[in-house]
């Protein structure tokens, strides 16, 4: 694990120096129009060029981003980056934005940080645990009842189509509701996911499926004592298309209302 931990005191370095530039930028315009209303900052290019030079520089291992892809996700080792997760928060000018970075050990998350240079939260882990914020451990995550617990969501429009349609989505946070009326949007998932593993938050439910929203969040909850599966429960991959993330507890309750809900082809 000694090397996990050098690895990861390397790569808090790194952050550290990219979050000088991730706060300069804050409300960066456009820059790279993606599929859907989705877009890249010239901050989001610049932070994944700089963090993935450095990071192979200082560990030899390679980087795969969300802008520019990179290293093969099924290497021993590689790192997988996120340079701003909340994009269009940060643009918008909202404090609700990280970087994102994971350490996949043959495809199973062994390390994550998660850099909120905002709000001057640092999240890292590494397998077995446990989960430091800004240098100091937080006890194992205790079980949480859903009643009781913040819950994140995924933003959606309720017209959208695809594998998740935005009508399915609806009818899961409605029926969240009934069990909790604290749920959130924060726009970030890997900030969801980061709050769940610092028991912030219960639970936090991800339609998305790109492995640099997710490799960091997985390790750290992970590392807290926390659950990770998809929504159908079953075991979270780089190829996994969803993600639930909840302290011991509130996930089996998340699960139940899932599975209430009914199969995603009714909503289509």
């Amino acid at each position: 694990m000694g090397d996990l931990e050098a690895m990861v005191a390397e790569a808090a370095a790194i952050l550290d120096r990219a979050a000088v530039p991730f706060v300069a930028g804050h409300r960066a315009d456009s820059a790279v129009q993606k599929k859907g209303n989705d877009f890249a900052t010239e901050v989001d290019l610049a932070l994944e060029r700089q963090i993935g030079a450095d990071l192979t520089s200082a560990t030899g291992i390679g980087v795969h981003g969300e802008e520019f892809g990179g290293a093969d996700l099924d290497a021993p080792l590689v790192w997988v980056l996120d340079p701003i997760d909340g994009t269009f928060n940060y643009a918008a000018g909202s404090p609700m934005a990280a970087i994102l970075l994971g350490l996949l050990r043959d495809g199973e998350p062994v390390a994550g940080l998660t850099w909120m240079p905002f709000t001057g939260q640092r999240y890292t882990a590494v397998a077995g645990g446990p989960l430091y914020l800004n240098g100091v451990a937080h006890p194992p995550l205790p079980p949480a009842d859903l009643a009781d617990s913040i819950v994140g969501f995924g933003t959606f429009n309720v017209e959208w189509g695809g594998r998740f349609p935005g009508r399915y989505r609806l009818a899961v946070l409605e029926n969240l509701s009934r069990v909790s009326s604290k749920l959130r949007m924060h726009g970030s998932t890997g900030i969801d996911m980061a709050f769940v593993g610092a028991g912030i938050m219960g639970a936090a439910v991800s339609f998305g499926g790109h492995v640099w929203d997710h490799a960091a969040g997985v390790a750290l909850v992970r590392a807290a004592g926390g659950v990770v599966t998809d929504l159908d429960g079953g075991p979270w991959t780089v190829d996994t298309r969803s993600t639930l993330t909840a302290a011991p507890g509130a996930h089996g309750q998340v699960l139940e209302i899932l599975s209430g809900v009914g199969p995603t082809e009714e909503f289509r």
